[in-house]
């Protein structure tokens, strides 16, 4: 999965002969799983039509403030466009239009648009090579990137004008590739390695039957997601879970036992930054497994019980430079035992569930918090999405670590 899925990305496209690559680089952002919104300029229109653009993103292509040919329809809105890009890229950007957004020019929807956005801007420029060279064109592109825009290097190549040499777009691969690797090198867990248990786990009775509990398994995937996508290689211990995980810098062990966590916990453990131990571990195993489906009779069935080996716990053992976090769910006394639990386990932060709050607990999709660390610091949040508390458990992780986390 691409670091841009999800992402909202504008593209604005100029009048530059490059401009009939465009149709190539909406298709690769689409594919990267990005929703994609065109902007471009009534010059850019000789060189490409809004009609393929508009069937590649699925969206309408936009290049003036009205429609002319809609009589009563609302003005364009330049300014909710740029609010809406997650990113926006200028591809090609010829020699006037960057001077133009270099000036605070805006002639066009798309100038407009720029000159709205708040969000990271990615400049592809695109010109023959004197024009590129030009000394006008060098302030402007230092003027572009003193404004916070990121330039993405133009190519060395045959030019429409028959000249070799700098000035020719880069390809849509490479754009594509250049705002991935750009994204990734600025976010805030790059290289970072987080250990992340979720899920249920299941003790066997016997070969059909099982001990365990209703977690889905929703807060500890929403923490690995976004670990990952703040820019973590992250482990994922799964316990039994009908919920899938899809990232590429998520790797996903899959287990039933709290045994198997046990072992899968401790495996990777020594070389991870941080760990959140979110799975619901079952606290008891039957101690003897039958070795065939148990019958059922008219007498009651006994179970003799055992209990399981305490991951959390263990892992304090051994942390050295580990940030190791647990969560608790309580009902009676909650901060009181969160706290114990804490100092007991040598944790250094513990997040903390209670039973009593409504829209928390298992199979929710909202979760309710309050995050404790080793100095008692204590903090609660609203009532939010399990994806907003996995940021807010990374962000107070962040401080506490040196990292900043923000989103």
């Amino acid at each position: 999965m691409s670091v841009l899925s999800g992402k909202n990305i504008l593209l604005g496209i100029t009048g530059g002969i490059a401009a009939y690559k465009t149709a190539f680089l909406v298709r690769l952002f689409v594919k990267a799983g990005a929703e994609v919104r065109v902007v471009m300029t009534e010059n850019a229109k000789e060189f490409i039509t809004p009609l393929t653009l508009s069937t590649l993103s699925k969206n309408t292509v936009i290049s003036t403030f009205t429609d002319e040919e809609k009589e009563g329809e609302l003005w364009n809105n330049h300014v909710e466009l740029g609010l809406w890009a997650d990113y926006m890229i200028v591809a090609p950007a010829t020699a006037n239009s960057m001077a133009k957004m270099a000036n605070g020019v805006s002639d066009n929807f798309l100038l407009a648009t720029y000159l709205s956005a708040k969000c990271p801007v990615y400049i592809a420029p695109a010109m023959d090579l004197d024009m590129y060279k030009h000394p006008s064109t060098r302030n402007t592109l230092q003027t572009l990137q003193e404004f916070g825009n990121v330039i993405i290097p133009a190519g060395f190549g045959e030019l429409a004008s028959g000249l070799i040499g700098e000035g020719r777009m880069a390809e849509p691969e490479e754009i594509v590739a250049f705002v991935e690797d750009h994204i990734s090198s600025s976010l805030p867990l790059r290289g970072k390695r987080v250990l992340i248990t979720a899920g249920p786990t299941y003790e066997a009775i016997d070969p059909v039957r099982f001990i365990g509990n209703h977690s889905s398994g929703k807060m500890g995937i929403a923490l690995a997601q976004t670990a990952a996508d703040l820019g973590a290689e992250v482990t994922l211990v799964l316990g039994p879970s009908s919920l899938s995980v899809e990232h590429p810098l998520i790797d996903v062990v899959n287990v039933v036992s709290a045994e198997e966590m046990y072992v899968a916990a401790h495996r990777v453990f020594e070389e991870m930054d941080i760990a959140i131990l979110a799975a619901a571990v079952s606290d008891y195993r039957p101690s003897v497994v039958a070795d065939n489906k148990i019958k059922k009779k008219d007498a009651s069935l006994t179970l003799t019980l055992e209990p399981t080996k305490d991951i959390l716990a263990s892992l304090g053992v051994v942390k050295k430079q580990q940030f190791l976090v647990g969560f608790a769910l309580e009902t009676d006394r909650e901060t009181e035992n969160a706290l114990e639990k804490l100092k007991r386990k040598n944790l250094d932060a513990i997040v903390l569930n209670s039973m009593r709050d409504e829209g928390a607990g298992f199979g929710k999709s909202t979760n309710k918090i309050t995050f404790i660390d080793r100095e008692q610091h204590i903090k609660a949040f609203e009532l939010k999405s399990k994806t907003e508390v996995a940021l807010d458990i990374f962000s107070e992780i962040g401080r506490r670590i040196g990292v900043e986390v923000t989103f």
